[in-house]
């Protein structure tokens, strides 16, 4: 006779379907208690220099797009190329949408499992196995064609965490895209930055080459004349040596730079070149914006990173407590099974089904699962140091970007003071040279002070452009203000 379900049953199943999850429930870490990011607190803007200030205003916004302030068309098209193109970004996206399909997957685990199948088999029956030795044995084929259905009861909420550790992996890998993304960014901007400021170099010292063989041609022809030594021919065309043995190496730098920003667009250095970028044609940022701390927690995405990976540990924790308790699975199969296909389907004679309940506890595993689950909490305080740790290098990487932009500010006008007076000792001595008023030992001593003054002038313009990439950089880079990147998985 056929049983039915009791009322207890009915009423005990949907108590067991909806069961606890043991382990610990994720909360996220509190943001540090300070802000700002600096023992003492900084300035409200730079000093100026050539002009410009630089002011920082907190809690202001970010843009997503902030490469876009420094007003450069071309640089917008490199750093659009390399977004489009960039192979490191393109293995993290494919990695994000692994990622996403895994948790996709996972999501399975909360619906019952059916399977179909169908068999044909030959047999030789013999009825002497069940003790009848009057029979005569005989051959038949079997047809069977079922359906199992399996429901695992998440009574304890292993796979509710083991969900929900994926769901923690998919966020950790898309705030890891979101990282490749902004370090793509910076790096372009700040290679590009490099390329210009190199170039200005290089026509720096040819400048200055130009200026020493003019100097060369005339001391000769005074040397010639009689009215100076030929030792300052000597000296004049020691220093020129010199000055041009300093382009070959800043025309590899150039060359390095040229062949880095190809790789970062995605092109091969062979079929790929930098756009011209003067460092005249980069306008220094005047308004920058500055996240208090605790808001950059929320915004850096290796700080996200870090969470989200804590976030999975968290849920590893549970999923290994779960493993200490019982499993339960309801199973039922039923089907058609005869001799001749075409009886199959005759429902009386070939239909049959089962149900059931299958309860497994764990009783010995040597230690196994207990010591399963103290390796989850330790990788679970492992994740929370580098949490933490992850929190103060990102509090210290913003706090280099504003000493650093300060200090560029005092460095480029010492410079660019430094420049305009040694310009202006170059052509005064260079004019009581020619009038023969001054010896040409001066003359090199001022030239090469100008050479230095220029040169020290173009690499803190550089540095100061590069810094404010860095805080844009250090800030998290806008990337929650770009309505095309969404928050969920």
């Amino acid at each position: 006779m056929k049983r039915r379900p009791t009322g207890a049953l009915c009423v005990a199943l949907p108590l067991l379907v909806a069961g606890c999850a043991v382990g610990p429930d994720f909360v996220r870490p509190q943001p540090p208690a300070v802000d700002r990011y600096t023992y003492e607190a900084g300035p409200k803007e730079t000093v100026a220099a050539d002009g410009r200030t630089q002011a920082f205003e907190p809690g202001a916004q970010v843009a997503a797009d902030w490469w876009r302030l420094f007003k450069s068309p071309r640089l917008d098209g490199v750093v659009a190329e390399g977004i489009a193109s960039n192979p490191t970004l393109q293995a993290a996206q494919a990695s994000l949408r692994r990622s996403q399909d895994s948790l996709r997957a996972g999501y399975g685990v909360f619906f019952p499992q059916a399977d179909g199948g169908f068999g044909a088999t030959r047999q030789r029956y013999t009825p002497i196995r069940i003790g009848d030795e009057a029979a005569s044995a005989s051959i038949f084929n079997l047809f069977t064609l079922s359906a199992t259905v399996t429901y695992a009861l998440d009574v304890f909420g292993g796979q509710r965490r083991a969900v929900e550790g994926l769901r923690a992996d998919a966020d950790a890998q898309r705030y890891t895209t979101l990282a490749t993304y902004l370090t793509l960014s910076g790096n372009i901007v700040n290679a590009v930055i490099a390329w210009a400021a190199y170039r200005a170099q290089i026509q720096a010292t040819e400048d200055l080459i130009v200026a020493e063989r003019e100097q060369l041609q005339l001391t000769q022809a005074q040397a010639e004349a009689g009215t100076v030594p030929y030792v300052n021919v000597l000296s004049l065309q020691s220093q020129l040596a010199a000055t041009v043995a300093t382009l070959p190496p800043l025309r590899q730098k150039l060359s390095q730079t040229d062949h880095l920003l190809a790789t970062l667009v995605g092109r091969a250095p062979a079929e790929w070149t930098v756009p011209v970028v003067d460092l005249t044609d980069l306008t220094l940022p005047p308004d920058l914006p500055l996240s208090v701390p605790s808001e950059l927690v929320r915004q850096r995405p290796d700080i996200l990173t870090a969470e989200a990976q804590l976030h999975s540990s968290s849920a590893a924790i549970g999923v290994a407590t779960a493993a200490l308790f019982p499993s339960f699975v309801l199973t039922a199969t039923g089907g058609l099974n005869n001799t001749s296909t075409t009886d199959l389907f005759k429902l009386g004679p070939s239909g049959f089904w089962t149900l059931g309940a299958n309860v497994t506890s764990p009783l010995f595993h040597g230690g196994t699962l207990w010591f399963q689950r103290k390796a989850a909490i330790a990788a679970y305080e492992q994740s929370l140091a580098t949490y933490r740790q992850t929190v103060l290098a990102g509090l210290a990487q913003v706090a280099d970007a504003l000493r650093g932009l300060e200090h560029d500010a005092q460095a480029v006008e010492a410079q660019s003071e430094a420049m305009t007076a040694a310009a202006e000792a170059l052509r005064l001595i260079q004019v009581n040279y020619e009038a023969g008023t001054a010896n040409y030992l001066q003359v090199l001593i001022a030239d090469a002070q100008y050479h230095q003054a220029r040169l020290g002038y173009l690499q803190a313009v550089a540095q100061r452009l590069q810094d404010t990439v860095g805080l844009f950089v250090a800030l998290g880079g806008g990337w929650w203000n770009d309505p095309t990147i969404t928050r969920a998985p």
